[in-house]
């Protein structure tokens, strides 16, 4: 399977566990905190298959930045968290670096 395909998966269910993170309010209640474990586990599983693949380097960069990203956008989206012009700025900053990351693995 695609390494990166794999650390999709483990950055989507990275960002569904930390957005939950958010609603378990302090981990009291047990819904989103179910979601909080299952989406955390199932992040690290995942990321950790990637790593069999790809550097670890490649693999924490791809998954902070992309990570960093889906929660500010998804803060915003679900619980109406601001995102200013300059927090804007530094998420298409995150976003080149990533990309500039990605394309160059196949190089050595």
């Amino acid at each position: 399977m695609n390494p990166f395909l794999i650390l999709g998966l483990a950055i989507g269910a990275e960002v569904t566990a930390t957005l939950a993170l958010k609603a378990a309010d302090g981990l009291t209640r047990p819904g989103p905190t179910l979601i909080v474990a299952i989406g955390y586990g199932t992040a690290l599983w995942l990321m950790s298959s990637s790593m069999d693949m790809l550097p670890i380097g490649v693999v924490y960069a791809i998954w902070s930045g992309v990570g960093m990203i889906g929660a500010a956008l998804g803060g915003a989206w679900l619980y109406g968290e601001p995102i200013s012009p300059t927090m804007l700025v530094g998420i298409a900053i995150i976003a080149v670096g990533v990309a500039i990351l990605a394309s160059g693995q196949g190089q050595h």
